[in-house]
């Protein structure tokens, strides 16, 4: 350990606060508590402190902040989705993001690279040229390039995959499209909300939500109840164990989505690569570790084990755009939670329970929606209202048949 980093570590004279407040226990009641003390929980938690004033909160977590999908994906964000109201939505989260670490006071690392959707066939390409067209007409910088585009700013690719694979015919890119340190995203909020007055406790489960007339009266803790009348559920993955307890249904399924890292490198790639054929996306993390993965698992399932499969199928499909880099070697690999929509969209907002509001069905594309999701959601519980942002993604749409089909930029761009 270097010397100057132990004198720091042990000098009063320099001591930083802490990250997060010491917690007590629990209050008998609040005015809103949020389950989940991942990226979304916690940006709504801040955001209602911060914008309306509302700092009796209990942000409730059973394990540790960010331990589900906010520390497990690959920390992509973009803007460049199929319709108007995700393209919008997801572009108000991208300017959010812009200013963030300044937000926050916390580096966050944001670091604009360029996002390539590569088509390997006329229709991928047609359906990119689609959101393109949708992106301009919103103000999103996106447009469709050719092969030999693709190759001028990522020079190292293949471009006829090394016969594997279809050829790429051309690409949507997005100059927007960044990374971010994803847990980094999580502290800032939960430091920023503690220090507005938000209570963040973790080690703490919820077992029930207590309904009484249609209405939430209460939540049941491990540690506890607490009487409230309003309660957002964030928690990704586990949604479906919530929603049980208050009698909603949702269309919501869970699978399985896996990733990996692979040793770090000199930096050679600037850019995010993604193949919606090869089910691939890649990009180069700011200590040199290529940082890649692949679609959902083709099955429901609750578990975040990862898999031989996956890895060989991973890495194969990036030595056909790649070849040089068949000797690397793979650190890591992991997998998070998806809770899939049938239409590729969240499901944010009010609920046919009254005080019971829905933080949902983010798939793959949750974490580049952190700083909008949170400030839309805190609109929303403050006021009982669904911001105008959100209104599309309802849960109601699903009986009013008002889908929002995102399938086409959200099943594998992440």
């Amino acid at each position: 350990m270097p010397y100057r980093l132990l004198k720091f570590g042990l000098s009063s004279e320099y001591s930083e606060p802490r990250m997060f407040p010491v917690q007590g226990d629990l209050r008998d009641a609040y005015d809103v508590v949020i389950i989940g003390g991942g990226g979304h929980g916690l940006a709504a938690a801040h955001y209602l402190a911060t914008e309306f004033g509302i700092t009796n909160v209990a942000v409730l977590e059973k394990g540790y902040l960010g331990r589900g999908g906010t520390g497990r994906n690959t920390a992509i964000v973009r803007s460049n989705y199929l319709t108007p109201q995700g393209a919008s939505f997801y572009q108000a989260s991208v300017e959010l993001f812009q200013d963030l670490s300044r937000q926050l006071d916390l580096n966050l690392f944001y670091s604009e690279r360029g996002h390539f959707t590569l088509a390997h066939s006329p229709a991928s390409l047609r359906t990119q040229r689609w959101r393109a067209e949708v992106n301009k007409q919103l103000g999103i910088d996106s447009e469709l390039i050719t092969p030999e585009e693709v190759r001028k700013m990522v020079p190292e690719i293949d471009l006829q995959c090394g016969g594997h694979q279809p050829p790429i015919h051309g690409a949507l890119y997005h100059p927007p499209g960044a990374i971010a340190r994803h847990d980094a995203v999580a502290w800032g909020y939960a430091r920023r909300a503690g220090e507005a007055g938000v209570e963040i406790h973790q080690q703490t489960a919820v077992t029930d939500i207590e309904v009484r007339d249609g209405a939430v009266c209460g939540v049941h803790t491990n540690k506890g109840f607490i009487k409230t009348e309003k309660v957002l559920s964030a928690v990704a993955g586990w949604t479906t164990e919530i929603t049980q307890m208050v009698g909603l249904r949702t269309p919501l399924v869970i699978h399985p989505l896996q990733a990996m890292v692979t040793e770090p490198l000199k930096p050679w790639l600037d850019k995010i690569v993604v193949s919606a054929s090869l089910h691939l996306y890649v990009s180069q993390s700011s200590r040199g570790e290529l940082v890649a993965g692949a679609s959902l698992d083709p099955y429901e399932l609750i578990s975040m084990r990862s898999s031989l499969d996956f890895a060989e199928g991973t890495a194969g499909h990036l030595i056909d755009l790649f070849p040089m880099l068949g000797d690397v070697k793979v650190l890591r690999q992991w997998a998070g939670l998806c809770d899939m929509t049938p239409d590729f969209s969240p499901i944010m907002g009010t609920t046919p329970i009254r005080g019971f509001y829905l933080d949902a069905g983010w798939g793959t594309w949750g974490f580049k929606a952190t700083p909008i999701s949170g400030l839309t959601m805190a609109h929303t519980l403050a006021t009982g209202r669904d911001h105008e942002l959100i209104e599309p993604f309802n849960v109601s749409r699903f009986s009013d048949f008002q889908l929002v089909g995102e399938k086409g930029a959200a099943s594998v761009g992440h």
